[in-house]
């Protein structure tokens, strides 16, 4: 069955087991082109391993996961690759080599997978430096740079092969207001300009209300909720308005007992003493 021409992502029952311990139960939700979809909740929720499973380097314990109308649950590495050149990853440290310079960091999707010449891709490289607002860094190393310069070189190396999806992993992690103000007008003028479509996962409420066409909450392993900005802002659930706005209490909880962690339905304790004993023996 191929997906309906607007839907970009597909995710349906989505199942992630680490033993014991589920981390995403029975997850369902589809992105729709042009759409700018961020992915919220709380630490340890199930965020990174969801997007993990959407760009094909994590596989399901069960259920399936689409990308641009395929099945990408079961495809061999070589098949993903070609799913791969059609969207890009902004990493949240931007995982830029050290080794490289600002121009070799963007030009390394561009070497490993056009055939273009070498005067091709300095001019690419030059294009996408200018789209996020760093023309002439091309030379400088990236410990030469800021944190939200490296960003920003990070997301102009995700568009080098001009993706039609954009998935970003906490981009604002670690910025100030004002860069991370500058970030979040990258992203809007990207899908607004290109019409591109844009899955971000974040925990940062004023970036994530600022650039979102529609938000997903997750929490105990599922969808909490979903839903446009306004949606989520005037939500009736108690966890969202808790998480949204931050508050120490709600039915989010700060801290857990002991007891309460052996009755979370997600977790199966293991006992600091039996922790201990196994790390002596380790460390005998």
């Amino acid at each position: 069955m191929n997906t309906n021409e607007g839907t970009i992502i597909e995710v349906s029952d989505l199942v992630r087991k680490f033993g014991d311990r589920t981390v995403l139960d029975n997850i369902s939700f589809n992105v729709h082109r042009g759409e700018t979809v961020v992915i919220m909740g709380g630490s340890g929720c199930g965020k990174s391993t969801l997007l993990r499973h959407m760009i094909g380097s994590m596989k399901p314990t069960s259920g399936s996961v689409r990308l641009f109308g395929e099945e990408i649950t079961a495809m061999k590495e070589r098949e993903l690759e070609r799913v791969r050149l059609r969207f890009g990853m902004l990493f949240q440290s931007g995982a830029l080599l050290a080794s490289q310079t600002v121009g070799e960091n963007v030009a390394l999707p561009l070497l490993q997978h056009t055939g273009k010449s070498v005067d091709e891709i300095e001019e690419i490289v030059k294009q996408k430096l200018q789209m996020v607002g760093l023309t002439g860094f091309e030379d400088l190393k990236p410990d030469e740079i800021s944190g939200g310069m490296k960003k920003r070189v990070g997301l102009a190396r995700a568009l080098a092969l001009d993706p039609e999806l954009l998935f970003s992993d906490e981009p604002t992690s670690g910025l100030d207001p004002i860069m991370t103000a500058v970030v979040d007008e990258l992203t809007m003028k990207l899908t607004h300009g290109t019409h591109m479509t844009a899955v971000v996962v974040s925990h940062d409420m004023t970036s994530a209300f600022r650039i979102a066409t529609r938000m997903i909450m997750l929490g105990h392993g599922g969808v909490v909720a979903q839903g446009t900005p306004d949606e989520i802002r005037n939500s009736p659930n108690p966890e969202v308005q808790q998480f949204i706005h931050g508050e120490a209490d709600g039915p989010i909880p700060l801290n857990l007992s002991q007891e309460e962690h052996e009755d979370h339905q997600h977790v199966k304790p293991r006992p600091f003493l039996g922790a201990r004993d196994r790390f002596h023996r380790k460390t005998a």
